[in-house]
């Protein structure tokens, strides 16, 4: 029995997607080929043209699955903690700390700036400063953070985790790079924390 047409077609674009995640992760961007994505998924260059439109296309898709992956485990982070600001500041460290996996640090924070231009321009950052300005709301509220215009903040932090991120991706030595970069971020925040 054959498939229906839209399980069929998120098939091919889970598999291009897969296929395109594994080169970029890999070989990076700008050596993955046209035919790292379509052989990987045993499918043709015509598909991924249909359901991408190029390779930037595939980068974006690539990177919206990582982005959501991402956000899960940041959740899962902060769900953890003892209370609201903790598991804030956790979740913001978690981010920061992710530039040191090999598939994120290329994907996200090299070669995704490089193809598709300032981090804080993406649709997904949208949603990163929607969600952080959700936090924010309920610290104050909580009285745990300092009165601070809420989309300032959330802009500022996610712009100081973004850059964080950035340079522990692009550092000759990332681990040292990270620590300095945490130790740093975890400083700004307490700045605004009025009790812990």
């Amino acid at each position: 029995m054959r498939k229906p047409r839209e399980e069929m077609i998120a098939e091919t674009k889970a598999k291009l997607i897969a296929a395109g995640r594994l080169a970029f992760g890999t070989v990076g961007y700008a050596d993955a080929s046209m035919d790292d994505f379509t052989a990987g998924a045993g499918l043709t260059r015509g598909a991924l043209y249909h359901h991408f439109g190029d390779k930037k296309g595939l980068l974006q898709a690539v990177i919206r699955e990582i982005d959501a992956e991402m956000t899960t485990r940041l959740h899962q982070v902060s769900a953890a903690a003892p209370n609201r600001w903790q598991g804030f500041v956790a979740e913001c460290v978690a981010y920061i700390e992710m530039a040191l996996e090999p598939e994120i640090q290329r994907i996200m924070f090299r070669d995704g700036p490089a193809v598709l231009g300032d981090v804080s321009q993406w649709q997904t950052t949208s949603g990163c400063i929607a969600a952080l300005s959700r936090s924010i709301e309920e610290l104050k509220a909580d009285g745990v953070m300092a009165d601070i215009d809420t989309e300032a903040a959330a802009r500022l932090i996610n712009g100081a985790s973004s850059h964080a991120a950035l340079w522990i991706a692009k550092s000759e030595a990332p681990e040292e790079t990270s620590r300095r970069a945490v130790q740093g971020f975890r400083t700004l925040l307490e700045g605004l924390c009025l009790k812990s």
